[in-house]
């Protein structure tokens, strides 16, 4: 059974009315993500309408992966997800996603990168911006191509992490690739959907918000199979999950009221 919300939230860039079609019996938390992603895509199109209205249109486009080769954090939820969504994929592509991502340990472990990403995955505190940063830099550094970039495609573009549909730039492409050097203008995100959603996990479950590293994601979400399979109420997940979006926009709307002031 589903029920259908009929949504309208206020953002920076305008009001996004959507209707959605939540499950009303108990589900795992990753239930949500695909309506979560979807709300986000929605808002943050208003933002791309803006940007480009000021004559700033993204500079993004198809074959252009800089930007898979940074490190992508996900929530909890967005983890149990994609290993699901791996776990539906025929044997054969089950057996060439792992190959690629056992390469991807391998040379993070070469680095010593991998045991710094694994301390995030369990950090019991929020993690400090400079620390993140610094792993960030190193991640960057190696120009590793993240283990679902085929051909300098995604080839799990329909389930992507809420981070990747999140960065689009409006400065020139090429300046993407080496971020260290050149300045990129990303568009304004209005609604984080992976921060979204590790604050309902944090609020389910009692524990830390969790930061995922792609390439930590499949054995993260194997090792919390347990809590992957736990279930509430579709509508009250949904019910968690907006009451931290109008948070997180309502903060956006108080900032940029500072921003005003100032």
């Amino acid at each position: 059974m589903q029920e259908r919300f009929e949504i309208a939230l206020h953002t920076p860039a305008g009001q996004v009315t959507s209707a959605v079609d939540v499950p009303t019996g108990f589900v795992p938390v990753s239930a949500i993500v695909p309506l979560m992603r979807r709300l986000g895509e929605e808002a943050q199109a208003l933002e791309v309408a803006r940007s480009i209205e000021s004559g700033k249109a993204p500079s993004c486009h198809k074959g252009c992966a800089a930007c898979c080769r940074m490190l992508v954090p996900l929530s909890a939820p967005e983890a149990f997800a994609l290993r699901d969504w791996v776990r539906s994929r025929s044997a054969e592509e089950q057996e060439h996603i792992a190959r690629r991502f056992s390469e991807a340990k391998v040379r993070l472990l070469s680095h010593g990168i991998w045991q710094q990403l694994s301390a995030l995955c369990e950090a019991t505190l929020t993690t400090d911006d400079v620390a993140l940063d610094g792993v960030n830099r190193l991640y960057y550094a190696l120009r590793l191509p993240c283990p679902f970039l085929v051909d300098e495609i995604c080839s799990i573009y329909d389930e992507r992490p809420a981070a990747c549909r999140e960065l689009l730039v409006t400065s020139p492409s090429m300046h993407c690739e080496d971020l260290t050097k050149t300045p990129i203008e990303p568009v304004s995100v209005p609604i984080q959907v992976s921060t979204v959603l590790g604050l309902v996990w944090q609020e389910l479950t009692n524990t830390p918000t969790r930061l995922i590293p792609l390439p930590l994601a499949l054995e993260w979400a194997d090792r919390y199979e347990g809590e992957s399979r736990r279930t509430w109420k579709g509508d009250e997940l949904f019910d968690q999950a907006l009451d931290k979006t109008w948070r997180f926009v309502s903060q956006s709307f108080t900032r940029m009221s500072k921003d005003s002031d100032t």
